[in-house]
């Protein structure tokens, strides 16, 4: 008897102070034409529940009643274990640069082992910001036309929707996962990193330390890590400080 293959669960979809409740709508009818529920809400910007965003979503009014609201995008990823941000501009921040194809191969296998995903979304007028980007593991970038690079909130989020399900099926990669720390024990090991930094002068000067952590933090999430590492690290701050 042949043993059935389970879809792996798809990614969280978090749109990133989105602007206008029509296009909140339009997401939620690109979700879920590809079969994803689950969307979350960071700080929007003319509030939630919004009406004009259940008239845009034409019968996907069930991924919005399920939505989660989120104060903040840290809150909205503190039990995510791999972020993808969708951006098409060039950053300063360094991270691993993705395909649509790459992404959602990648986020499959990841899901298929019972890692939580989510893919960032940034608000209508600019996008994503640095501060935001630099909370995501890798970037994913659709090759679109570089003298007009601009999507609309739902054809980016229909493009990763549609790139999830037209994978499905396929083999997923044979390949160890390795135990993910999730994002709030990343943004808590950030934390105490800063602290540890702040008690030894080292974001100096004043002018120049919002930028210093937002590269700490970028770095962090770049690396990956997993739980034990983020244990060890931990430990060896705290080992920092007692011999101090």
């Amino acid at each position: 008897m042949q043993q059935e293959t389970r879809e792996p669960q798809a990614p969280v979809m978090v749109l990133v102070r989105p602007q206008m409740g029509e296009n909140i709508g339009a997401a939620a009818r690109a979700m879920l034409n590809f079969g994803f529920d689950r969307m979350r809400i960071v700080d929007p910007r003319d509030g939630w529940p919004n009406p004009k965003a259940v008239a845009m979503a034409s019968g996907a009014g069930k991924v919005l009643e399920g939505a989660g609201l989120f104060p903040d995008l840290g809150a909205a990823l503190e039990d995510c274990d791999r972020v993808y941000a969708t951006t098409a501009r060039g950053r300063e921040l360094v991270k691993p640069v993705l395909t649509p194809e790459e992404a959602m191969a990648e986020a499959r296998a990841l899901s298929a082992a019972g890692k939580r995903v989510a893919i960032l979304f940034g608000p209508e007028r600019a996008g994503l910001e640095n501060d935001d980007v630099a909370r995501a593991n890798a970037i994913v970038t659709v090759p679109v036309n570089p003298e007009f690079y601009s999507l609309n909130l739902a054809q980016c989020v229909l493009l990763l929707s549609y790139e999830w399900r037209r994978q499905a099926g396929a083999a997923l990669p044979h390949r160890p996962v390795p135990d993910l720390a999730r994002q709030i024990e990343v943004d808590r090991l950030g934390d105490h990193l800063e602290e540890r930094l702040e008690q030894a002068g080292f974001f100096f000067p004043a002018s120049k330390a919002a930028g210093m952590k937002r590269n700490l933090r970028n770095m962090l999430a770049r690396w990956s890590l997993t739980r034990p590492e983020v244990q060890t690290l931990h430990g060896i701050l705290r080992q920092l400080s007692r011999r101090d």
